[in-house]
């Protein structure tokens, strides 16, 4: 029977010969693709065992079991049995096969945020709505994924407890203008408690962007911001205005104790002044009483006339007034102060009512009834 007659075994046919063998297929030359082609056929070919396909599919599954590969941004938390083993860091690692260990891969890098509006009562009674913006990453990865059942869950709950927490225990214008040192109060006090319920979580930044009233009291709050914008605004002219009186106050103070000082020194020099004087006077008078006296009278006399004014009498005995310059350096020439002109028949009487009404002039005393 010829090779290729149907039913004959021949070089193409895979059909066993007389001698019970399979005839060997003849390869092709060539090599690449026809050559890969054919050691699969050998591989698989009819008739095999199966355990060869056993072995192979044995083979890809430890190869897939075994072999881990962690990202740069993940970490793989590998549990023997369900329960946690160790913790791997990003790179190439073999592993027990599945089911003995598994592997959970966690991103802990990638930072999530969280942000939400909540209504809070200062301290002062006064009701804002607080905005809460917080950014937070996956720190423990075993923390993250076996302490907490929800660890997002729990961080939210916490960030709304913290803030009113804090908030509650400042006024209405610290959380309206000075958020900074509530911000890091917030921060520090929510990664305490997320720390507490073993979230696994770390708080990377902390804002409270806005703070304001309830629209139902904004426009009774405007008007208390305006009032206290009114209140600033007078506080701040009245530091002005004490910055300027103050300083002038201070200097009016000091001239008028200078002066003081000055009319007192003044004051005890005349003193001393006029005692010395009176004990020189005393000594003079002493020593030449008559002199003394007469020289007193005279400058007590020049110092009287040099403060009044001159009335000239004359020879055909009628008055004359002379008007005088004052201090001022006008002439006194008020018909008030000007003294009446006597008439001739006033000035003239008899000489004897005139020799009677002339005092009789004493004898003078001696210089011994002077000295007593």
């Amino acid at each position: 029977m010829a090779w290729n007659t149907p039913g004959s075994s021949g070089p193409g046919s895979n059909e066993p010969g007389p001698d019970g063998r399979r005839p060997q297929r003849r390869r092709s030359g060539g090599g690449g693709l026809d050559g890969l082609l054919d050691s699969v056929r050998d591989l698989f070919g009819g008739g095999g065992s199966i355990w060869r396909w056993v072995a192979i599919a044995f083979g890809l599954w430890l190869v897939f079991t075994t072999f881990v590969l962690v990202t740069e941004q993940e970490r793989g938390v590998v549990l023997r049995f369900g329960q946690f083993a160790r913790i791997l860091q990003p790179g190439p690692h073999f592993k027990a096969p599945w089911p003995i260990e598994t592997v959970q891969k966690v991103n802990a890098t990638q930072s999530n945020a969280y942000s939400e509006t909540v209504p809070v009562f200062t301290r002062d009674g006064n009701m804002v709505s607080v905005e809460i913006n917080v950014q937070y990453r996956i720190g423990d990865p075993q923390t993250y994924l076996f302490g907490s059942r929800d660890a997002a869950s729990v961080l939210q709950q916490a960030a709304q407890s913290t803030v009113r927490e804090q908030v509650g225990r400042s006024d209405l214008d610290t959380v309206l203008n000075a958020r900074s040192e509530l911000t890091v109060a917030v921060r520090e006090h929510l990664q305490k408690a997320l720390q507490a319920y073993h979230t696994g979580l770390v708080v990377t930044e902390v804002n409270l962007p806005n703070a304001r009233p309830p629209d139902e009291v904004k426009d009774a709050f405007d008007e208390v911001q305006r009032a206290r914008a009114d209140k600033n605004t007078a506080i701040n002219q009245a530091e002005a205005y004490a910055k300027k009186i103050v300083p002038e106050a201070r200097g009016e103070a000091a001239r008028t104790r200078t002066t003081a000082e000055g009319y007192k020194t003044a004051s005890i020099a005349h003193a001393d002044g006029d005692a010395q004087r009176f004990s020189l006077l005393v000594e003079q008078y002493k020593n030449a009483p008559d002199v003394t006296r007469k020289r007193l009278w005279l400058e007590t006399l020049q110092d009287v006339l040099a403060e009044n004014r001159k009335i000239v009498g004359g020879d055909s005995r009628q008055l004359i007034y002379v008007p005088m310059e004052d201090k001022r350096g006008g002439t006194t020439s008020n018909a008030a102060s000007n003294p009446p002109l006597l008439t001739p028949e006033v000035l003239s009487p008899t000489s004897e009512s005139t020799d009677s009404a002339r005092p009789s002039r004493s004898p003078r005393p001696t210089r011994e009834e002077d000295r007593r």
